[in-house]
């Protein structure tokens, strides 16, 4: 019996993931990740070789668009273990029908949901309360000089953010807007 429900996102290869949590009198037992009973997603020639854990501090802010380039692409499993966040995730793949379209669902400890992102993708999120951490489990090593990003404000991409604005890296405030010549990758 498998411990997590795969359901299917507007865009293709993202998939929401609601894991089975166990409670008792103690409090819960929530599987995270199973390679087995996740193999009809997640490619079995990719393992995950990074876990990373972040920690949002205040209700507003905002990580991301982040993606590796190929090379370097990677497949993410993420998590939210503490607090609420909306994760969102545009889909960047040259000549897919979704192509710079996004679609975004809100990850919480309550709801026990994880996002399964695909190669191609960016992503990011807004905290939607203070002290958020998040487990991200990652197909490839963090690779400096592939790092890239989109705008958070990008206009051709109108992501409604649900709260105000608020804290940002610098690194985030001066990801380049999309223009024309922004052709998306090849995986």
């Amino acid at each position: 019996m498998s411990r997590f429900l795969i359901e299917e996102t507007p865009l293709a290869g993202l998939k929401l993931i609601k894991r089975q949590v166990i409670k008792d009198e103690r409090g819960f037992l929530s599987r995270l990740f199973c390679r087995e009973e996740l193999a009809a997603i997640f490619n079995v020639e990719k393992h995950i070789v990074q876990i990373n854990h972040t920690k949002t501090l205040e209700m507003g802010s905002i990580r991301g668009l982040h993606y590796q380039l190929p090379p370097y692409s990677e497949i993410k499993l993420v998590t939210c273990l503490v607090g609420e966040i909306l994760d969102v995730v545009v889909d960047i793949r040259k000549n897919s029908a979704t192509f710079l379209k996004w679609h975004a669902e809100v990850l919480s400890a309550e709801n026990a949901n994880s996002f399964f992102i695909p190669e191609g993708f960016a992503h990011g999120f807004q905290a939607l309360s203070d002290n958020c951490h998040l487990l991200y489990c990652h197909s490839a090593a963090y690779v400096p000089h592939a790092e890239a990003g989109l705008h958070y404000q990008d206009p051709k991409l109108a992501i409604k953010w649900p709260c105000e604005i608020g804290a940002l890296s610098k690194r985030d405030q001066s990801h380049p807007f999309i223009t024309e010549a922004f052709e998306g990758l090849i995986l």
